[in-house]
Parts: C-alpha cells; sequence; structure tokens
C-alpha cells in the first residue's frame, strides 16, 4: 500500500515528461498552472462528494471545473506556441466522447421513464407486496430483481424503483430496510458490471472498442459471485418473521405499457445490431430505437387523448425531460475536466505509474477501490484515456472492479448516495461501513473467479 501510495502522489511532482511539439499532449505536468488545475479538479470533486450535506447537484462544481481547466489548457497551449488547431482537435476529441455517450443514455433513459410513466414498475412493486413474503424470501427476491434490472437500467434506477419495494414493507423494521439497502446497492452495481446497458462505465469500453458486446457476459459469473457472497453473509442478521403488510389495492399497467417494455428490448437489439454487423456507433441505433418510442407514443396520444380521464395518453417528450439531466450535465464535466488534465499530461503520468509501476493487475484492482472513494465514471473515463495496452482479460477486469468496487462504501455508486436520501435515517454511511468486510470478500471473490474461468 505505501508503494502505491507513494506512485500515485509523486505525480504531482514528477518533471515534465515531453515537450508539446515530441508528445500527443502539452507535456506540461510541472507547471504552476497544471498543478493549479489538478487543484481545481480535487475542490470540484470534494463539492461532489459532500452531495449528500450540500445539497448541491454534482452537475455543477464539475461543469465549472471543467471550463476553468480547459481556460488553462488553451492558455499554456499558446505560450508554448503550441497551435490552435491542436488544441481544438483535442477538445472535439472529448466532445466526440461525450455527444456519444450522452445520446445512448438519454435514450435508455426516456425508455426507463416512459415504462415508469406507463406503472410497470409501480405495479411490479404492488405484485410484490401483494405475495406477502417474509424478510429473508423478500432479501433475496429484491436483490435478484435489482441485479437483472439493473443489467438493462441504470444502478440508479434500479436500487431507486426496488427500494420502494424495501420501504414499503420493512416500514416498521430499520434492520431489515439497512441491510435491503446494502444488498440492492450490492445488487445494482454488480448487475450493471456484466452488461453493456447496465452501467456507464461498461457502456463506455464497449463504445471505446476495447470489448465486444457479447464479450462483457463473460463477467456474468463473476458478478454473480460478487453479489451472492456478501448477500449469503447478510441472509442470517435478517429477522426471521413475516413483515405486517400495508393493505392496498393491485396496482394496474397504462395502456401500451408491456408494448414499451417490447420496444425496449427491440432498441438494445438495434443498437447492438448498428454496433456488430454495420459497425456504427450504439448510439445511432439507440436513437432509431427512441423513434420507435416516439411513433408508438403518437399512436397512443391518437387513440386516448380525447379519453375523458387521459390515463392512456402519453406524451415522449415529457419521458425526455424527466430524464436525469443532473447525471448528464455530471458527465460533461468529468469528460471535459479529465480530458484537460490527461491534455496537460497527467494521466501519461498516472500510466507509467500505475500500470508501468505497478502491472495491469494490481492496477485495475486499485481502480476498484478508488471507484469506491470517487465516482467510477471519472475513474473508468481517466483509464480509457491513458489507454494502456491490455488484452480483453485485463479490460473486463477493470470493467468489473470499476463496476462494482463502488460497493465498498455507501457513497461509492450513486445507488448507495439516493437510497441513504431515501431510507429516513435507516441506512446510512455506518450501516454500511458495518458491512463492509463481507463486500471486501465477495470483491475479491468475483475477482479469483474472474481469473479463473476468463484467463
Amino acid at each position: 500500500m505505501l508503494r502505491i501510495f507513494l506512485l500515485l502522489t509523486s505525480l504531482l511532482f514528477l518533471p515534465e515528461i515531453a515537450s508539446a511539439e515530441e508528445a500527443a499532449n502539452l507535456g506540461l505536468t510541472g507547471t504552476q498552472r497544471g498543478l493549479y488545475c489538478v487543484l481545481i479538479f480535487i475542490i470540484s470533486y470534494a463539492f461532489v462528494m459532500t452531495e449528500e450535506f450540500t445539497h448541491l447537484r454534482k452537475s455543477k462544481p464539475v461543469i465549472l471545473a471543467a471550463g476553468i481547466i480547459w481556460a488553462h489548457v488553451a492558455y499554456m497551449a499558446a505560450s508554448s506556441g503550441v497551435p490552435a488547431e491542436k488544441v481544438h482537435k483535442a477538445f472535439e476529441h472529448n466532445l466526440k466522447e461525450y455527444a456519444e455517450l450522452f445520446l445512448f443514455l438519454l435514450v435508455a433513459m426516456t425508455y426507463i421513464n416512459a415504462m415508469a410513466e406507463r406503472n410497470v414498475f409501480e405495479a411490479l412493486r404492488s405484485w410484490l407486496v401483494s405475495r406477502k413474503f417474509d424478510y429473508r424470501k423478500l432479501f433475496w427476491i429484491t436483490g435478484i430483481i435489482t441485479f437483472f434490472l439493473s443489467s438493462v437500467a441504470d444502478n440508479l434506477t434500479s436500487a431507486l424503483l426496488v427500494g420502494a419495494v424495501v420501504m414499503a414493507v420493512g416500514a416498521n423494521s430499520p434492520a431489515f430496510v439497512a441491510l435491503g439497502f446494502v444488498n440492492l446497492v450490492s445488487a445494482a452495481n454488480a448487475g450493471g458490471a456484466f452488461s453493456p446497458f447496465g452501467d456507464i462505465t461498461t457502456l463506455m469500453v464497449w463504445q471505446a472498442g476495447k470489448a465486444e458486446f457479447f464479450d462483457f457476459f463473460e463477467l456474468f459469473v463473476p458478478s454473480v459471485v460478487n453479489f451472492a457472497v456478501p448477500a449469503a453473509m447478510m441472509h442470517f442478521a435478517i429477522p426471521n418473521e413475516t413483515p405486517s403488510f400495508p393493505e392496498e389495492a393491485q396496482v394496474e399497467m397504462k395502456p401500451g405499457a408491456l408494448v414499451i417494455c417490447g420496444l425496449f428490448v427491440l432498441t438494445i437489439a438495434t443498437a447492438v445490431s448498428f454496433k456488430q454487423f454495420l459497425h456504427l456507433p450504439p448510439f445511432m441505433g439507440m436513437m432509431v430505437g427512441l423513434s420507435f418510442l416516439m411513433l408508438y407514443g403518437y399512436r397512443l396520444h391518437l387513440i386516448y387523448s380525447k379519453d375523458e380521464e387521459k390515463d392512456g395518453d402519453f406524451d415522449v417528450f415529457s419521458s425526455v425531460r424527466d430524464s436525469e439531466w443532473d447525471t448528464l450535465l455530471f458527465f460533461f464535466g468529468v469528460v471535459f475536466a479529465v480530458g484537460g488534465l490527461g491534455y496537460i499530461g497527467y494521466l501519461e503520468l498516472a500510466s507509467v505509474a500505475m500500470y508501468d509501476g505497478l502491472g495491469a493487475t494490481t492496477a485495475n484492482i486499485l481502480v476498484g477501490i478508488l471507484s469506491a472513494i470517487v465516482d467510477n465514471i471519472p475513474v473508468m473515463f481517466a483509464v480509457l484515456s491513458m489507454n494502456p495496452d491490455m488484452d480483453l482479460y485485463q479490460w473486463l477486469l477493470v470493467t468489473l472492479t470499476a463496476g462494482v468496487g463502488g460497493t465498498l462504501l455507501s457513497v461509492g455508486s450513486a445507488a448507495g448516495v439516493a437510497l441513504m436520501g431515501t431510507s429516513k435515517g435507516m441506512y446510512t454511511f455506518f450501516s454500511h461501513l458495518k458491512w463492509t468486510p463481507a463486500i471486501a470478500v465477495g470483491y475479491v471473490a468475483s475477482i479469483i473467479v474472474h481469473y479463473w474461468i476468463n484467463h
């Protein structure tokens, strides 16, 4: 650990590695302005990590940091005699990266919002409550549902949707809610690791061409192990009793709900086909899939717009409006802030220190641990920007560790932060920390299983 610490902290003090003319970056890491840019990013991320307490949306500080960093990049490039065209080319590379991911995620979020508006998830919640399972069965059922749901929806949405079930049935049992939420965070992060649609970091690796779509399913068994090991250890701490369920009417899905679910599956297939067979970016297939939803929404509008209750009417742009814009804009800030630091030269230094100094396996395991402290999006974007020379096994390893590493702490993923906000004090940082050793066992076990079956 001391060696890792020294390698990482030495990045700020290493000499400039190359002149601007000799390298793809400015090579100005040892300058005062370069260090100032690192400090700006650290300060902005401190605000992101304290969002739960300050209630300052995470997108705001990182967008400001990105603007400040690129202003300094432009000044340093001009002072070093670097042509403006080269700076513009680097800037446009980041813009392309962001635009592709933005459009992909926007379509996915729109579909999730459309299904929520059609009461798909409320109907699922109502059905689970009406079954009157005991706490231990609910613990496993909600975890398994979250695991598979997060493979097509993001971990935040999955955790919040199923978290509503846990809150509904565990209102009188804080111990169940605390353990149930730890389990949901673990399941959501693990489920997103084996599918390109399940997590932003996995999507980034897929769109970067580091692995093909079906390659990610090699992580299915390690992901199951990552979820199942801590869940099995928590099982015996769950109250062995049946909760008293509130009486409520069964929720009915709105017209077209199942068709929209089918269209989402078709959209995923379209995106995969565009990438695999036409060699076009997946976001183009997703945008085509959005047109499916828009046209079907128009049909619903024609049928139900004159209905007095308006219950079946559908407006696709309401689903677009309700997308997680804070997350989408946060991603903008991350891409450009990290991209700016990379163009200064810091990512090359980090790559040398981590991947050349520690080796790919150790570095990739470290990435997962870092993602428990810093959000996995900037960590993975930094790794992709470093572009270390790794084979498929190592790219899948870093995809796995970055995806599930955030489970180690409640603040390590958006799912954990969101559930802390909705738990009414029953799920906290320290209630999660109590089970961090069990989660760490699952983390190590998933890495071993990945080595065993995929190396």
